[in-house]
């Protein structure tokens, strides 16, 4: 199928590993031309490599930026052919706050929770949600979790900051955007295989007591797929949202897990 985005623009943040390259790479094998984002510049720069070697008609650039910080966004918003109107698709993502017991979180933390998980995917959308109108077409995806819908004990900054970008999304989603073409959805990643989820599943050994295998494989089989899932498979949903084919699929919360959600809705 082909999806009708080729020859366009996307930024994709946290782009260098787990979710954020899965993204980048679906995007670039659909022909779609790739900002990648993320602190880590050797990384960035490896990623960014393979991606121009596997989609070798497709433009990729590398920043090397915090996009959680004014800076950060300014560089990226800067690339592409003006500051922020030339993205047709904008992938939000930023790493996710530690784990941990919620007594221990102090006011800096939460602060920076929220900056990094609501705040700045907002301050993109801002950016780049007007241009898009105007050229009559646009996607927004937000990297998000599944802990939105079924929150874990041990994830409360997340929980929280990305449940109020939730909140904020489903507003401004029905806003009137969609009959200019734009489009912005959040996707809710379940157990990924990723830095991410290994950081979650020591933090879950360590309150439990149990050695990291012994959880993996605990959580392993909580999901009835009996796997983690793929970056590949994550960014090949999100090119799909991306997709013109898309173009009806807005303000939802997409939830890919293998499953383990057991609510009806």
């Amino acid at each position: 199928m082909d999806f009708g985005i080729k020859g366009k623009w996307a930024l994709v943040c946290g782009a260098s590993k787990g979710l954020g390259l899965g993204c980048a790479q679906a995007l670039a094998g659909e022909g779609v031309n790739v900002v990648m984002v993320a602190r880590g510049r050797e990384a960035l720069e490896a990623s960014a490599a393979g991606i121009r070697t596997a989609s070798p008609g497709v433009q990729v650039i590398a920043v090397a930026a915090d996009i959680t910080t004014t800076e950060g966004r300014a560089a990226a918003l800067g690339v592409a052919g003006g500051p922020g109107t030339a993205f047709d698709i904008v992938v939000t993502n930023a790493g996710g706050p530690p784990p941990g017991d919620f007594r221990s979180w102090d006011r800096e933390a939460w602060i920076k929770a929220v900056d990094a998980n609501m705040l700045t995917p907002i301050e993109l959308i801002k950016a780049t949600v007007d241009g898009m109108a105007a050229r009559g077409f646009g996607r927004i995806v937000n990297i998000t979790s599944s802990a939105v819908k079924a929150p874990i004990d041990i994830l409360g900054l997340s929980n929280g900051a990305r449940s109020g970008l939730t909140g904020f999304v489903a507003g401004v989603a029905r806003s009137g955007l969609a009959a200019q073409g734009v489009t912005i959805n959040n996707l809710l990643p379940g157990k990924f295989d990723t830095d991410r989820l290994k950081g979650t599943l020591a933090g879950a050994a360590s309150k439990s007591g149990k050695s990291v295998d012994e959880v993996r494989a605990v959580q392993i089989g909580q999901v009835p797929a009996k796997r983690f899932g793929t970056p590949e498979e994550f960014g090949a949903i999100c090119a799909f949202l991306c997709s013109q084919q898309a173009g009806y699929l807005n303000g939802q919360n997409i939830l890919p897990d293998g499953g383990l959600y057991p609510g009806t809705y």
